[in-house]
């Protein structure tokens, strides 16, 4: 039934092995092996038992194959011609010098299909392939060729050792079924260790993130803001833990040593810092801190972070923080739509006071948005350079008017922001506030006069927007203008050329404002000093803290440089009228 079993694939992997070759190469006759002059009786019979001790010590069944057929010759007059191990499906032939020489004994074992059977080789009498079985089949061949026909004797000892080698690779497989299995069950072992510890390191991280949740949960229930949010914070990574606002002033601290006076960074660090928070994919860190930023929407709105100066943090204090900052985004953008939705309501009533409304709804519309309308009011009118004509814009400057000490109605007109406030504005310290907000001075703030009344606030927004207009049209364009400060030119139409009023002022005071330049003296001061006091000597004298006799002296040189009559009228309001702009437009130079 041999012929009907499917032919092993033969493959020619097995690594080089001793064989039974001469030193020259060639196969050994077993007349040529060691001892093969000996008589088949005087063969000792432990030579075999000894071939099985080595046979069974092995643990490789290439080795068992290779002890086996260098000890063929050995046993009778036998040659070793090839060895076969089955390796997973495919007979896989012990290396051979002469592969082509072999090929016939590849197509020959093929075409047995796992039996034994006779193998012819040339020159040699007698050939056969032993199969190398166990219990669960076919585990190699051996093919023997001999010079003679083997006796009985003969094929008893290669019997025996066919047998011998098949028990020995039955044990080299269990052998390494067993290692396999117990490095299997090693790494098991090793696994399930692993696994074990992973499930506790699990459940411990489980257990804490329960806690940084329900810390949360109880400030999101409870509603406490971001004090709130901060305390938890702190109670749950026992590290100091601050909030900022994404210019860097302190909004919240929790935790011992906050320091006093709290410091900030430049305006250019601040940024510095939150761009590089706002690439990394979690909390950063800055120095001694572990920073956060709260971002809803892509827009910084708060930074987060927890003191740690001996970078005690770990995983699970980023995970605290990393929790946290994603519920102060939700608190900031909450405040945010407030804060939008309280900045239309204000926009809309300012727009209306602005155009000119009915005084009783706008008591009434004042009051609901919390602003005391009934008080007297001041018109302000801001216009920067870096401005953008957005809703940024206008929370920068209420933020700068709210430092300033104003609790201001705002709206955006255009590139203006309009501010109706209570308190009559410090106009330096509004100039300031708003050079801090922005980072420039390049900015221009015009101011009303009081206005008792909603109806007079159409007409006192021109006035500022007239105040605004001389100051951005001035040398001096930045800064901040009163309206009541302009004197003389309120009477000035808005449609005024600028370049006509300065022609004037030098057709009038060239010659003083140029011999002023030369020699470091105030004669145009000097004369509009005497103007402003009405032409009274010991007035103007005092106000310019001379004595008469130089106040004498600086008029007559004032007459003989500019060829001026001051006795005529025409003449005299000329240079009053020249003197008050080139104070108010040219800033008091030429």
């Amino acid at each position: 039934m041999a012929a009907d079993r499917p032919a092993r694939r033969l493959c020619h992997r097995l690594s080089d092995r001793e064989e039974s070759r001469s030193p020259g190469g060639a196969r050994r006759s077993a007349d040529e092996q060691p001892g093969s002059h000996q008589l088949p009786g005087e063969l000792d019979p432990h030579r075999l038992l000894e071939l099985s001790q080595k046979l069974f010590g092995s643990t490789d069944g290439s080795d068992v194959l290779r002890l086996a057929m260098v000890h063929v010759g050995s046993l009778g007059p036998f040659r070793a011609e090839a060895g076969y191990l089955m390796t997973g499906h495919e007979l896989v032939r012990a290396p051979s010098k002469d592969e082509q020489a072999d090929e016939p004994v590849d197509r020959r074992v093929r075409e047995l299909a796992e039996a034994d059977g006779p193998v012819v080789f040339p020159g040699r009498r007698w050939g056969w392939a032993f199969g190398l079985r166990e219990a669960g089949g076919l585990l190699g061949y051996l093919v023997v060729s001999s010079r003679l026909l083997p006796g009985r004797r003969d094929r008893l000892l290669i019997t025996a050792l066919v047998r011998l080698t098949s028990a020995a690779l039955s044990l080299a497989a269990a052998r390494r079924r067993l290692y396999e299995d117990a490095r299997e069950l090693s790494r098991l072992r090793v696994e399930l260790v692993t696994t074990l510890d992973e499930l506790d390191s699990l459940r411990t991280e489980l257990h804490h993130q329960r806690i940084v949740h329900d810390a949360f949960a109880r400030v999101a229930i409870l509603g406490g803001g971001e004090d709130a949010l901060t305390h938890a914070l702190y109670e749950v990574t026992g590290l100091p833990t601050l909030l900022e606002d994404r210019f860097g002033n302190l909004r919240s601290w929790a935790g011992p040593g906050q320091p006093d006076p709290y410091p900030t960074l430049a305006p250019e660090r601040q940024e510095e810092m939150l761009r590089q928070v706002a690439h990394g994919t979690g909390p950063v860190r800055v120095r001694n801190r572990l920073v956060a930023v709260a971002r809803p929407h892509g827009e910084i709105l708060g930074v987060l972070a927890v003191v740690d100066p001996e970078e005690r943090a770990d995983e699970h204090t980023e995970f605290a923080l990393d929790h946290a900052v994603g519920a102060l985004a939700l608190e900031l953008a909450h405040q945010r739509n407030l804060a939008e939705v309280e900045l239309r309501l204000h926009r809309q009533l300012v727009d209306d006071l602005l155009e000119g409304t009915e005084e009783a709804s706008a008591y009434a519309r004042s009051a609901a948005v919390g602003h005391d309308l009934h008080r007297a009011q001041y018109v302000v009118v801001v216009r920067w350079r870096s401005g953008m004509a957005d809703d940024s814009f206008t929370r920068a400057v209420e933020r700068a008017a709210t430092t300033a000490g104003l609790r201001p109605l705002v709206t955006r007109r255009g590139d203006q922001v309009v501010l109706l406030t209570a308190t009559s504005p410090d106009g330096e310290a509004l100039h300031a506030a708003l050079t801090r907000e922005f980072g420039t001075t390049a900015g221009a703030i015009g101011v009303s006069p009081r206005c008792d009344t909603p109806s007079g606030i159409p007409r006192r927004y021109h006035e500022a927007l007239r105040a605004l207009e001389v100051r951005q049209q001035s040398r001096e364009q930045e800064g901040t203008t009163f309206f009541d400060d302009l004197g003389l030119y309120r009477i000035l139409g808005p449609g005024n050329d600028f370049r006509e009023l300065d022609a004037f002022v030098q057709e009038w005071l060239g010659q003083l404002i140029d011999y002023d330049a030369q020699h470091g003296a105030d004669m145009v001061a000097t004369l509009a000093q005497y103007f402003d006091c009405g032409g009274n000597y010991d007035e103007t004298a005092a106000a310019l803290s001379v004595h008469r006799s130089t106040l004498r002296y600086r008029l007559q040189r004032i007459r003989d440089i500019g060829g001026l009559d001051l006795a005529d009228v025409d003449t005299r309001l000329n240079l009053q009228v020249a003197t008050r702009v080139w104070k108010i437009m040219l800033g008091g130079r030429g």
